[in-house]
């Protein structure tokens, strides 16, 4: 048992290291992974945690493997990116602001449709988790704290408040790349009660059971976001 739960670890090392280089850009996409035997050696593992590794890897999209071709990096429109380690290991280090100009693209595609339904749907329970997540980020506001946690909540709430199945799968992709995005974009406004008074518009509005207003204002809270964004990018094509 012991040997097992050592060879899966070795394995999940493996997974993230390799992982995490790939994304990373540490090999070339238009050549092969090292062999097996070279893969060994180069992260200290066995070829059972190399062939666990690559299996991992090949579910996630990341690469290919197959007889006399070696292991080959897919092209990146066939990652999985809505998996929360691929998404992590984009996201790692200083992530770009190209990335998080799409993350954000996304969450206004998304978010504000989730508050509608939120406010027309949610039962009471899932509207009191929201109002705790935002009495949390007052509380860490008021403590001089970064409150990204309660932020993070706030956004899985309404998630879990739209009572739809597929917004509520979301979950792990958002809250992963929430944990970079809230912290860059907070930064950039620089506001925090600012910041508070906007998500309880959402907040009051979903309590309230007004979809519209609920779908505005969440609309308006990621727009700015994107917006800052946007304006940072433009600085860094004239820079």
């Amino acid at each position: 048992m012991a040997v097992l739960e050592r060879n899966n670890n070795l394995s999940q090392r493996m997974t993230q290291q390799l992982g995490r280089a790939i994304v990373c850009g540490d090999y070339s996409q238009h050549e092969s992974l090292p062999t097996e035997a070279e893969l060994c050696e180069e992260f200290g593992v066995s070829r059972t945690a190399v062939r666990e590794a690559v299996k991992m890897l090949s579910a996630k999209g990341l690469i290919s493997s197959r007889p006399r071709q070696g292991i080959r990096i897919m092209p990146e429109e066939d990652w999985n990116i809505f998996d929360s380690d691929l998404l992590r290991w984009s996201l790692e280090g200083n992530p770009s602001l190209k990335v998080l100009k799409e993350f954000l693209q996304m969450r206004i595609a998304i978010e504000p449709e989730a508050a509608a339904l939120a406010a027309r749907f949610a039962r009471p329970e899932r509207i009191q988790a929201i109002g705790d997540a935002l009495e949390g980020m007052r509380v860490a506001a008021e403590a001089g704290e970064n409150g990204l946690e309660p932020d993070i909540d706030f956004h899985i709430s309404i998630l879990y408040a739209s009572e739809n199945r597929f917004y509520i799968r979301m979950r792990d992709f958002t809250r992963t790349a929430l944990n970079v995005s809230i912290s860059h974009t907070n930064v950039i406004k620089g506001n925090p009660d600012g910041v508070i008074d906007d998500h309880a518009k959402v907040y009051q509005a979903i309590a309230s059971g007004n979809a519209e207003r609920a779908k505005n204002a969440m609309f308006l809270l990621i727009d700015e976001a994107l917006s800052f964004i946007e304006q940072k990018l433009e600085k860094s094509d004239l820079a």
